[in-house]
């Protein structure tokens, strides 16, 4: 298990299939049956056409930089700076994440920059999905 200090997410009724996903080392993100949008966070409804027609597909893992802030303020959960990213996944939603695996500085993080999705540990029900720069 990882940080101890990292407060960890609450599955709810909604989030239950991402976080179950996630434990096999997948990201699911719903999309609408109706309209074919797919979107995060989840929800029950589709938030592009409103349908309760929705389902759990899983997601390539793949996302670009979108935007990000570097947190140099002491936190116990990170040793030094942390980035706090928006990432653009493949399939069209954004989501905020962590980027992992590389030097937090701006000269690392570039807007646009090809990522994958990577897990860590978190507890026996969380595996939380963070973003890596991808392997060329």
């Amino acid at each position: 298990m990882s940080n101890p200090f990292k407060p960890l997410p609450e599955a709810t009724p909604e989030t239950k299939p991402f976080w179950e996903a996630t434990q096999k080392d997948e990201l699911h993100i719903q999309q609408c049956n109706d309209c074919a949008s797919h979107y995060f966070p989840p929800r029950p409804f589709c938030p592009s056409c409103g349908s309760r027609n929705v389902a759990w597909k899983k997601a390539s893992g793949k996302a670009t930089l979108f935007s990000y802030v570097i947190n140099h303020l002491k936190n116990p959960s990170y040793d030094g700076p942390y980035s706090i990213a928006v990432v653009q996944l493949e399939e069209g939603p954004r989501m905020m994440s962590n980027i992992v695996n590389c030097d937090q500085t701006p000269e690392a993080l570039i807007l646009d920059m090809p990522l994958e999705v990577t897990f860590e540990r978190m507890s026996d029900d969380i595996n939380l999905p963070q973003f890596q720069p991808a392997k060329q």
